[in-house]
């Protein structure tokens, strides 16, 4: 009798299912790299250049000079790693300036930045400890483990209907105890759905049932509201109660914040261990991500990203695909899984990346593949993309 893990038989049924993961490495960040020719053995002989359209450096500004600049000033003056928690001794001039700039954009008093959004989402749940946490369906697998983590229970309600949180919210008031804490969470733009939550009408249904809502911007922060997100731009800064986003994305750097009141950040800052228990954001990062904020802040770089987005959806709806979501992430709907694969494998054959993305990221039966436009993109490359899409999508037999 054994009482270890075999691994090999769970690699194996994983590979079975097709949805085995695997690295691979690329020269650079930036809109055109290579990839390692053999990734797992490290070495730097990579292949032919192919254009990305699978970052969420939606910007483009992971390899602006101005952010690589920040990031060196950041080195040279702080250092290049926290050293500590920043309870401790990691906290720096640098992170309260992003601190300041980031409720400033998010119309809020005060923010505190975390080493990711993935720590910002589970600490935060369970700092806040809810007795109920009414979450999207769709929401991101990070505040679904903030709510295993945090919650003592879990209402999923479906995706972006607001109708059906108000019932599940009454159904569970009809039996609630006296005194319990509610939190409903969302996205406020979903990643692998390109679609934007209700908030307004979310906000309505808190407000009946006095509870807290938390809206994630990962992937609207930088690119709406003047770069402070959905929630800016839909003017709800007052009847939000938690704001929380990356820094890894639309900001080109690394790390998670939360933006709300004094009393919530101050809290956060003193229960929320992935923040106690976590060395500090790193200086560089800090610097860059406050020059990619003030880059979104004070220029049109969007209008860009705008542009490329609107090209591609009308270009890959008029070859026949179906293009979900209302955003700059564009999933082609392609449906079987194993379909998905070999489309991702083909567009890469025509020197274009987009991913596969399959269960259990997404329902059965719903694999895409995820376009994601930067505002770097030129008009050649989005060319390339629609070109590698129609041929790819011949050869598959998707078109």
């Amino acid at each position: 009798m054994t009482y270890g893990f075999d691994l090999g038989d769970r690699l194996h049924e994983r590979e079975r299912q097709d949805l085995r993961r695997h690295l691979d490495v690329t020269e650079r960040v930036a809109r055109r790299t290579r990839f390692a020719d053999d990734p797992k053995s490290g070495a730097a002989d990579f292949g032919e250049e192919m254009v990305v359209f699978a970052a969420n450096n939606y910007l483009g500004l992971a390899d602006d000079g101005r952010v690589q600049r920040a990031a060196e000033q950041g080195a040279r003056t702080v250092g290049t790693g926290a050293g500590a928690s920043r309870l401790v001794t990691g906290d720096t001039h640098l992170h309260r300036a992003l601190e300041r700039d980031l409720a400033d954009c998010k119309g809020t008093e005060r923010a505190l930045v975390f080493s990711s959004g993935y720590a910002a989402n589970v600490g935060t749940i369970d700092a806040l400890a809810p007795d109920v946490v009414f979450s999207d369906e769709l929401n991101h697998a990070s505040i679904i483990d903030g709510c295993r983590v945090g919650a003592t229970e879990t209402v999923v309600y479906d995706h972006c209907d607001a109708a059906d949180l108000r019932e599940q919210m009454a159904e569970r008031a009809s039996k609630a105890g006296d005194g319990e804490q509610w939190l409903v969470v969302t996205d406020s733009v979903f990643s692998m759905d390109g679609d934007v939550a209700p908030l307004a009408a979310l906000c309505d249904a808190v407000d009946e049932y006095g509870a807290w809502l938390m809206v994630d911007e990962a992937h609207a922060t930088g690119l709406f509201g003047n770069g402070g997100g959905v929630v800016q731009r839909e003017g709800l800064s007052d009847r939000v109660d938690v704001q929380l986003g990356t820094l890894s994305k639309a900001l080109a750097s690394q790390g998670g914040y939360v933006a709300g009141d004094e009393e919530l950040v101050e809290y956060l800052l003193n229960a929320a261990r992935s923040f106690v228990f976590s060395t500090g954001l790193a200086p560089p990062a800090a610097g860059a991500a406050r020059e990619a904020l003030r880059i979104a802040r004070e220029t049109d770089q969007t209008d860009r990203l705008w542009e490329n987005v609107e090209t591609l959806r009308e270009g890959l709806e008029g070859m026949g695909y179906e293009v979900l979501g209302e955003t700059h992430i564009l999933p082609v709907l392609v449906g079987d899984r194993v379909d998905a694969l070999r489309l991702d494998e083909r567009l890469r054959d025509h020197g274009v990346v987009a991913p596969a993305i399959r269960p259990p990221t997404v329902p059965e039966g719903t694999s895409r593949i995820r376009v994601a436009p930067m505002a770097t993109h030129t008009d050649a490359d989005l060319m390339q993309c629609l070109d590698a899409f129609e041929t790819a999508g011949k050869e598959v037999g998707v078109l």
